[in-house]
C-alpha cells in the first residue's frame, strides 16, 4: 500500500494506492488518523484501491468517527462500482459523502 498526503486548498488529500486489507489497513489507519484535527476536510482518493476487506471498510469507519468527531468532513474519491456495491451493501455507504473524481470531492468538502 502506497500512502500520499497532500494538501489542496482548504483541503487535505490522502492518496491511498494498493489493497485495503488485514495487512495494510493498519498502516494507513496510523497516518490517517493524525490528520482528524477540529474541523478538518480530507478527501480520501480511492480510485487506486482494486479490492478492500472488512478490515479495510473497519478502517474507514474508524476514521469516519474520528473526523466527524471532532467537527472534520470525509469525502471517499474514485470508489471502483465494486468497492460502492459492498460498501452499499453493508450500510457502510451511508456514512460518507463520496464524489467520482477528486474535483468534485473537493468542492463537496467546501
Amino acid at each position: 500500500m502506497k500512502i500520499a498526503i497532500t494538501q489542496v486548498k482548504q483541503a487535505t488529500v490522502v492518496t491511498l494506492e494498493g489493497d485495503l486489507d488485514a495487512s495494510t489497513s493498519a498502516e494507513a489507519q496510523a497516518q490517517i488518523l493524525p490528520l482528524a484535527e477540529s474541523g478538518a476536510e480530507i478527501a480520501l482518493d480511492m480510485s487506486r484501491v482494486p479490492y478492500m476487506s472488512s478490515a479495510g471498510l473497519r478502517m474507514l469507519l474508524a476514521t469516519y468517527r474520528a473526523i466527524a468527531g471532532k467537527g472534520g468532513k470525509v469525502v471517499l474519491v474514485g470508489l471502483s462500482s465494486d468497492l460502492q456495491d459492498t460498501m452499499s451493501l453493508t450500510g457502510f455507504l451511508e456514512f460518507f459523502t463520496h464524489c467520482d473524481t477528486l474535483d468534485a470531492g473537493l468542492a463537496a468538502l467546501a
